[in-house]
């Protein structure tokens, strides 16, 4: 036997350490690249849309006392911010909201619960391709346009399901200007209200002062849904710097800066625009409250300015909308929870298709079908249902800290106090969302339940073994059979990148003879797969997990 590559040696030995402990793996293995600004930015992209939409069904139910309702909203909002906070820190991973319950409570809750996450962040996104075709249909007006607005949203929709499947890469870089713009545009209306003739403080503080408690509950639970995308950062922690600091930090941050921008933005437009304005003349909400503010603050070409880039603003968020929500699905195939085909990324693009498709279908399925109105209340409907599981994680694992080794780098304030108040006031808010969010979280529920038990049950329950298994037959090679294994991963390398979907690394694996189930594949490419791209690099695959022995 010959010696020994000691460089080898000293790799396997690194990769010995970290499977040992998974979730020492999954909090090193990606590069951390985000700041505290990236955080941010990440999180304010995922809650703009709803103040372009919401602000006028909030009225139709209360008045003009709406920003009450948007400020009792973030005190719902903010343990579940903490919570989550503190849940990214310990299990940075792919899946977010959906990894942390069903490490919590099981495949089956986590079934129930991936499900019901794609659904209220496709539904979001939905709402923003539903809600910008208010705001376009001002422009077309404008300059004259003829054009059927419906075939405008899906349109819309099938450009930006392109894109995704495309993989644009630099799709934060894009979010990024279109934050700035949006807020500086918002931030002028705001302070361009206090000129206007009608301006009057005291309109929208009689308003809150003057509705009653049921009222304000209701509105409260309507415009929920601005405050959706929150935590959405909390999903790649792991790539966050310094996540125990930045982390909490950019959440807590992001919602402070939209907690005071929503709430001022009502507040404002209330005082600066008299009478039922929220109302057309056939008594219908007007869907392009932005659109009005602005021409009532700063004219009528400012105004279609505004509503140009709300509809930019509107896409853009569903751009992203589309791939976040298409996460769920792939990080629940990984899971084992679902088939294999939805974690099957293109070899070309490297991009999970079938659930970009899947999920552009059934936005697509929304905007034909579902009233703007409903939407909202459903995405709204199924944010609070999670915010109120996501409390209930952390109080849980808290409580057996010692079993399951929960220690992560941020723990959140004032435990148990915030999460039991996120628990109860989500609980409170769920019963004015209306029946039809209690039949989308029933559904969900029944969805999740059969398809846990037809799929999930018979997959999700394999052992870990195979991976030390793998492991073991695959280091200790001579040079020949190297090769002969290097030849036959690149031959499987359909896309030609130096990567291997999971698909083509099963077929390596099978043309190799290794003998393992297609379950059994599966977990050695998600453990081998560490930034959880859906690709393994063949070159770091092999330094990592093969020792040569000299001939």
């Amino acid at each position: 036997m010959g010696t020994i590559r000691p460089s080898s040696v000293l790799v396997n030995s690194h990769v010995d350490a970290l499977l040992e402990k998974v979730p020492e793996r999954i909090k090193n293995a990606l590069s951390r690249t985000i700041g505290l600004a990236g955080v941010v930015i990440i999180s304010l992209s995922a809650m703009l849309p709803g103040i372009f939409i919401t602000p006028t069904f909030a009225a139709e139910i209360m008045g003009p006392g709406i920003w009450l309702a948007f400020l009792l909203a973030a005190s719902v909002v903010l343990p579940a911010a903490i919570s989550k906070s503190e849940l990214a820190s310990g299990m940075p991973s792919s899946g977010g909201s959906y990894v942390y319950m069903e490490r919590t409570y099981g495949p089956l809750i986590g079934t129930i619960s991936g499900l019901g996450l794609w659904t209220s962040f496709l539904l979001k996104s939905a709402f923003a391709l539903i809600g910008f075709s208010a705001y376009f249909v001002v422009v077309t007006t404008y300059f004259d346009i003829e054009m059927d607005i419906l075939v405008l949203s899906l349109s819309a929709l099938v450009l930006i399901t392109i894109v995704n499947l495309l993989g644009v890469k630099k799709v934060k870089a894009i979010q990024t200007p279109v934050v700035i713009v949006t807020v500086s545009l918002l931030l002028f209306i705001c302070a361009a209200a206090f000129f206007v003739d009608d301006f009057d403080m005291s309109r929208p503080i009689d308003g809150a002062l003057n509705t009653d408690v049921w009222s304000l509950a209701e509105a409260t639970a309507f415009v929920f849904v601005a405050y959706a995308g929150v935590t959405k950062v909390a999903a790649i922690g792991g790539e966050v710097k310094n996540p125990e600091k930045n982390l909490p930090a950019g959440i807590m941050l992001s919602l402070l800066i939209a907690t005071v921008l929503y709430s001022a933005i009502a507040f404002l437009m209330m005082a600066a625009i008299p009478g039922e304005w929220w109302l057309d003349p056939n008594g219908e909400v007007v869907e392009n409250p932005i659109f009005i503010f602005a021409e009532e603050v700063a004219g009528t070409k400012f105004g279609i300015f505004a509503a140009i880039i709300s509809v930019l603003t509107m896409i853009s968020m569903a751009l992203a909308g589309i791939l976040a929500s298409s996460r769920f699905l792939f990080a629940m195939s990984r899971d084992n929870l679902l088939p294999q085909a939805l974690e099957d990324v293109n070899a070309r693009f490297e991009t999970p298709h079938f659930p970009i498709l899947i999920t552009g279908v059934a936005m697509g399925l929304a905007i034909l079908f579902v009233p703007l109105k409903d939407v909202v209340k459903l995405a709204s409907g199924f944010k609070i249902m999670i915010f109120i599981m996501i409390n209930s994680c952390v109080i849980i694992l808290r409580q057996t800290s010692k079993e399951h080794d929960w220690n992560p780098s941020y723990k959140g304030l004032l435990y148990p106090f915030m999460q039991i108040w996120g628990v109860v006031a989500g609980a409170f808010l769920l019963t004015f969302i209306g029946q039809k969010a209690f039949i989308g979280g029933g559904a969900a529920i029944l969805v999740g339940s059969i398809t846990y038990y037809l799929y999930g049950k018979k997959h999700a329950t394999v052992s870990t073994t195979p991976l030390s298994t793998f492991k073991n037959q695959f280091k200790f090679t001579s040079e020949t059979e190297h090769e002969k294994r290097l030849s036959v991963f690149h031959a499987a390398d359909f896309g030609g990148k130096n990567h291997l979907t999971c698909r083509e690394f099963q077929n390596a694996l099978s043309a190799l003879g290794f003998s393992f189930t297609s379950d059994e594949s599966r977990i050695i490419f998600h453990n081998v797969d560490s930034d959880e791209n859906g690709v393994i690099d063949i070159d770091e695959f092999f330094n990592t997990f093969e020792l040569i022995e000299e001939e």
